[in-house]
C-alpha cells in the first residue's frame, strides 16, 4: 500500500523485528495461505497466533501478500517499503461466486471509503459485511437460485 494507513478498527496488531502484522478476523475466509506460507509465523493453534518475529520481514511480507481477502496486512518499521498495489488492477471471479480484487483500491463501504490492495468482495449481495464476501452462502449457490 502506498503511504502510511493505520490497521482498521477491527484488526489486532502483531510487533516483530523490522514489521507488524495487522489482523481483521472480520475479513478473513480461510484462504490459509498464512498458515501454509510461513507456520513458524502463523499458527492457529498457539497464543498469539501470529509472531512476525519468527521469520525475517522480507519473508512476512511476502506471506502477508498472499492474503487474498486483506484481513492481513502489514507496514515495514525497518524502512523497507509498505505494500505496493498490483498493476494494473486485477479482478477475478472464482468458482464459488467470489471476487477477488487486486490493485490501487479505494473500496465504497457503509462506513465510508477504505484504500486496499486485496479484497473478496461480494458476488451474491448476501453477505452481513458490504462490500466483503463474509461466506454467509455461497455466492455460486445464490446465483444459481436467482437466474
Amino acid at each position: 500500500m502506498t503511504g502510511e494507513q493505520p490497521p482498521p478498527p477491527a484488526a489486532r496488531s502483531y510487533d516483530g523485528d523490522g514489521i507488524v502484522v495487522s489482523y481483521d478476523a472480520h475479513r478473513c475466509l480461510h484462504a490459509a495461505e498464512c498458515v501454509q506460507g510461513l507456520p513458524s509465523v502463523f499458527d492457529v493453534a498457539r497464543r498469539p497466533w501470529i509472531m512476525p518475529g519468527a521469520a525475517p520481514a522480507d519473508e512476512v511480507a511476502d506471506v502477508v501478500r498472499r492474503c487474498p481477502s486483506g484481513a492481513l496486512r502489514y507496514h515495514r518499521t525497518d524502512g523497507m517499503p509498505d505494500e505496493v498495489p498490483d498493476a494494473p488492477t486485477r479482478v477475478a471471479l472464482h468458482a464459488d461466486g467470489v471476487i477477488h480484487v487486486r490493485g490501487d483500491l479505494e473500496v465504497a463501504t457503509p462506513g465510508g471509503p477504505l484504500r486496499e490492495t486485496r479484497v473478496m468482495l461480494c458476488g451474491c449481495g448476501r453477505t452481513g459485511r458490504t462490500p466483503f464476501c463474509d461466506h454467509s452462502g455461497t455466492c455460486a449457490d445464490h446465483g444459481r437460485a436467482a437466474a
